[in-house]
């Protein structure tokens, strides 16, 4: 590869690793072509992007990024998965897809300047998905109007059934 291109490669890189939200090291060793194929797959249909790169233009796009935080785990065979949007989406995908395939390692991830450990990707994928939580705020958010609007009708309706009462009251007198 000429220097040109690793240097096209290595800002490019950069780039999408600044944009990220989450960033995810894989070691992919030992997996075959379908099963790689198999995992793109099921990170493209999420926007999620997934990379096999070489390890020194790894650390050097890597640089000024929260990805540097990670830079000793880029060893051996290396693809990163980045997610622009949800940081939620592929680690639920690749923890998902690793006990599946016990060739994939997930070694390490960052996300908002902090390195994630496999414990801390593993309880990653156990939140909801970004689209979950948005329909359950939507569901509180439309609750409370909902009995704002119970209590104050059943304010009324209180008052007409005591005077109910008393006129039944009455007319028994």
């Amino acid at each position: 590869m000429k220097l040109e291109e690793k240097k096209q490669i290595v800002e490019d890189l950069h780039e999408r690793l600044t944009k990220s939200k989450v960033v995810i090291v894989t070691d992919y060793k030992g997996l075959d072509v379908a099963a790689v194929t198999e995992l793109r797959r099921q990170l493209r249909e999420s926007q999620i992007e997934f990379q096999v790169v070489k390890n020194t233009l790894l650390v050097r796009a890597a640089a000024d990024t929260d990805a540097a935080l990670m830079q000793n785990q880029f060893k051996g065979p290396s693809a990163i998965a980045l997610s622009y949007d949800d940081p939620v989406s592929p680690a639920k995908i690749l923890t998902t897809f690793a006990k599946d395939n016990e060739k994939l390692e997930i070694r390490a991830g960052v996300m908002s300047g902090k390195v994630l450990d496999l414990a801390a990707i593993k309880a990653l994928s156990n939140l909801p998905s970004r689209e979950q939580l948005l329909a359950q705020l939507l569901s509180a958010m439309n609750g409370v109007p909902t009995s704002l609007v119970r209590v104050l009708a059943a304010v009324p309706q209180k008052l007409v059934y005591a005077l109910q009462a008393i006129k039944e009251q009455k007319e028994a007198a």
